[in-house]
């Protein structure tokens, strides 16, 4: 399902997701492919990634179209499901019962359709109302950036994200609507080092709703490997 709902994931994400060295991870993998739920192929740098077929995704009750992460956005995929482990792996979100809805479920959601210009983040972490957190019943945008938007363009998709009203997928008159609570209490900005600046500079432009926008570096190992082994451009994990 992880997989699924990610477009795909290496080995050495997979391997944490599974809580198994990466050695074992291929292996389960192998036994995927062998019942034809899934593919894998070293297609950039760093281990190979595996991504479901049909049957694969029909096995997970999910109707996504069977494809492999695309080319272009390995990195950006990689970050994202860096970002999703270090979050799953604090203790306050077990504890709490948060799930994490992806890019992928929210597109679905929507359906294709022609024309839709919305933008969708890169994911929402869901806080049960129940949990004995302070943000209980929140639900959070998360952004992960790896380059640099123009100011203008990333205070744009930070006020779509904060003005939302409606789920993904409502119709579009439900989207924002005058005196309904925000659909995202805040959002969640995870950073490279490249793209920091801008992302604050352009928090610093939504005046008093800026503190609803909080921003992180990228965890350690969120950018995609050399064949040698270490991270392509380290950079040091939110602290």
């Amino acid at each position: 399902m992880f997989t699924a709902e990610m477009y795909g994931a290496q080995a050495d994400q997979l391997a944490q997701v599974l809580g198994v060295s990466e050695a074992r991870a291929r292996a389960i993998v192998a036994g995927w492919r062998n019942r034809r739920l899934a593919e894998s192929a070293r297609l950039g740098p760093g281990a190979p990634w595996t991504w479901l077929t049909r049957a694969g995704l029909a096995s997970c009750g999910l109707r996504y179209s069977p494809a492999p992460p695309a080319l272009g956005r390995l990195a950006h995929i990689r970050a994202v499901v860096a970002v999703r482990l270090a979050l799953e792996s604090a203790s306050g979100y077990a504890a709490a019962g948060a799930h994490w809805r992806s890019e992928r479920r929210l597109r679905a959601r929507a359906g294709g359709r022609v024309g839709l210009r919305e933008h969708f983040p890169d994911g929402e972490v869901h806080w049960p109302s129940a949990a004995a957190v302070a943000w209980a019943g929140e639900c959070w945008a998360i952004e992960v950036e790896l380059t640099r938007k123009t100011v203008s363009r990333t205070t744009a998709i930070m006020r779509e994200l904060l003005t939302r009203t409606g789920d993904y997928g409502s119709p579009a008159a439900e989207a924002r609507v005058p005196g309904r609570p925000a659909r995202h209490a805040r959002v969640l900005y995870v950073c490279a080092p490249s793209a920091m600046a801008t992302v604050a500079r352009a928090r610093e432009a939504l005046g008093s709703a800026s503190g609803r926008i909080e921003i992180r570096r990228l965890p350690r190992d969120a950018m995609l490997r050399t064949p040698a082994g270490p991270p392509a451009a380290p950079v040091r994990a939110a602290p």
